[in-house]
């Protein structure tokens, strides 16, 4: 039946001399061949998988981290996504290709009036659809995120455009492949070669920035950066050129390959290959000294490209696409602030954002913490995690005085600082478990920071913990009533808990245990 059918498209040219015929043949071929490929169960499952995955993860998101997207980095999260579906197009287009000399009815088709070269052209055209698919999926993924109450940060169009071109250039190579080596074989050796290809030519280049980009999808070591969208760096625009360019020349590679020979073929193969060097060429130069000046600076003085707001008694500074969430950092102070004594629940603070760009997005460098008193760190991430580590920045700031001072915490102060931390949170056991390095709420651990952390030896961590599970308003009350104890330099475990009326650990000690 597929035959026939088949058969049936391509007698569609007649008369040859009419060209409009004839790429309307091409067309209902191409269609044929798309539908085929709905047929091959790799194709199938990994185009299901993908829409439906992705779909899922989409709707089903949680708060958190996921509530606050920075969609310089969602852009590039859309380019994995189509990974398996090109690869099964590729071994599928592939196979298709080599149907006619598989089942013995090339010399059938040498009669027909359409050209073996046009047929070449239906077998590429018919990976478009998919291609298009793609797109559509991409385009919700990213819009989905960009509408969602907390996405900071500016896309890219071009680096959207790297999914689609992906599976085109899969389905283009698997047909280039099949013209020139006509065997079955060639494209699950194909797919095995390439792979190995890519890791030995990663390895042995030590990941040079010209053969990295060589890759279709180029991701990053980090995942955790987020850089200002003008700070990224990436040439997308160069890619994008790239891969269009490589997608033209294998397209019409195997259609020379398959006795296209007209002078527009060349020529549209030779502009092919210059686009190809063009993109390659330029997407190879690495960051440029303007780029690395202006990281440096957001790095060293940040607040040269900031802009500072104030909410309540303090000031907020922060990058020009994170003004939006200053609301959400003033909310955490004032929380923390509710629950201290002394003059520490009048203090004024500073929070200022701050990240480490000099190593681009590659890096995930520690920030130095801030020696100026009453200044807070927050990062370019927010929400999850990161809201009750900012908290104990801000706690152990109101407790010690500075940043740099918190890392030397290593006395019953620590208590005091988690209880601001977490004394006035929604679920003070879970951040208290989401803030610890191995999330646990028992024994020795350290607590994250945007800066330095701290370090709780077991001791502290039962008596944080008994103290979340009281009533707040009664802890808070001890806390604001013997302020002056429970914030004095060398104050001991065991004293802030007979003070604040807990269970005094047995054994409790002032430092981190070994």
């Amino acid at each position: 039946m597929s035959l026939a059918t088949k058969t049936v498209a391509e007698s569609a040219a007649v008369p040859a001399d009419d060209p409009r015929r004839s790429w309307g043949a091409v067309l209902a071929l191409a269609r044929f061949e798309a539908r085929d490929l709905l047929r091959y169960i790799p194709v199938l499952v990994t185009l299901v998988l993908y829409v439906g995955y992705t779909a899922w993860t989409l709707f089903h998101q949680k708060d958190g981290m996921e509530a606050f997207p920075a969609l310089q980095n969602a852009d590039r999260a859309t380019q994995t996504g189509p990974l398996l579906l090109g690869i099964a197009l590729f071994v599928c287009v592939n196979r298709c290709t080599l149907r006619s000399r598989r089942r013995g009815t090339d010399r059938q088709f040498d009669v027909l009036v359409m050209e073996p070269w046009r047929r070449t052209v239906a077998h590429v055209l018919s990976v478009v659809p998919f291609a298009a698919v793609t797109a559509l999926v991409v385009l919700g993924e990213f819009a989905r995120q960009a509408l969602r109450p907390g996405a900071v940060g500016h896309g890219s169009l071009l680096e959207l455009t790297v999914g689609p071109l992906y599976v085109l250039l899969c389905g283009a190579f698997g047909v280039l492949l099949a013209r020139l080596v006509p065997s079955t074989f060639a494209a699950p050796v194909g797919v095995v070669g390439l792979f190995v290809l890519s890791v030995f030519v990663s390895a042995g280049t030590s990941g040079a920035e010209w053969t990295r980009w060589l890759s279709p999808i180029v991701g990053e070591t980090s995942t955790n950066t987020v850089l200002p969208s003008d700070l990224i760096g990436r040439p997308a625009a160069w890619h994008a050129l790239y891969l269009t360019g490589l997608f033209l020349l294998l397209a019409l590679g195997a259609v020379l390959a398959s006795g296209g020979r007209t002078l527009w073929l060349k020529a549209g193969a030779a502009g092919a290959l210059a686009l190809t060097l063009a993109g390659a060429v330029g997407q190879s130069g690495g960051a440029s000294p303007e780029l690395a000046a202006a990281r440096e600076r957001v790095s060293v003085s940040p607040q040269r490209d900031q802009t500072c707001v104030r909410r309540g008694g303090s000031t907020y500074c922060a990058f020009p696409e994170w003004t939006g969430v200053t609301g959400d950092w003033a909310g955490v102070v004032d929380r923390v602030q509710s629950l201290a004594g002394g003059t520490a629940a009048r203090q004024p603070l500073l929070v200022r954002q701050r990240v480490e760009a000099r190593y681009g997005l590659d890096g995930d460098a520690a920030i130095e913490p801030l020696t100026t008193a009453h200044q807070v760190t927050v990062g370019t991430r927010w929400g999850g995690n990161r809201v009750p580590e900012f908290a104990v920045a801000v706690g152990y700031v109101l407790v010690a005085g500075d940043e740099s001072k918190g890392s030397e915490l290593c006395d019953g102060r620590v208590v005091t600082t988690m209880w601001l931390a977490l004394g006035g949170a929604a679920h003070p056991m879970a951040d208290l478990a989401n803030v610890r390095l191995d999330d646990s709420v028992t024994g020795s651990a350290s607590v994250l920071a945007p800066t330095s952390g701290l370090s709780m030896t077991a001791g502290q961590t039962d008596v944080v913990r008994e103290l979340l599970h009281r009533p707040r308003a009664e802890v808070t009350a001890s806390v604001k009533q013997h302020w002056a104890e429970l914030t004095a330099s060398g104050v001991s475990t065991a004293r802030v808990a007979r003070v604040l009326g807990t269970e005094v650990p047995k054994g409790a000690k002032d430092c981190a245990e070994e």
